[in-house]
């Protein structure tokens, strides 16, 4: 099923400078393997060699927080939209 993968401007160069890809995905680490065809250095970005979502990045599939449903294990649907979301540190 196809998802859109919204990639924000700090990362795009990763992504052939793209602000957004069309992948096809069943679950969030289906997404990530198939980024990882497609853009091994943007996918290296999101997981560590574990395999488990780097802890400065966020990942949200249509503004829920994935950490908060089945992290990776989250299921896709055909039209779903999934958005890299950095963690911005700093303040007071």
């Amino acid at each position: 099923m196809a998802v859109s993968l919204r990639i924000p401007t700090a990362l795009r160069k990763l992504a052939g400078g793209n602000e957004s890809l069309a992948l096809e995905a069943d679950t969030v680490a289906q997404l990530v393997d198939a980024l990882g065809d497609a853009h091994p250095q943007l996918a290296e970005q999101l997981v560590d060699d574990a395999g488990k979502v780097r802890r400065f990045v966020n990942l949200f599939v249509n503004d829920e927080d994935i950490r908060f449903l089945d992290d990776l294990d989250t299921e896709l649907q055909d039209g779903d939209e999934v958005s890299i979301v950095p963690a911005i540190a700093g303040g007071h």
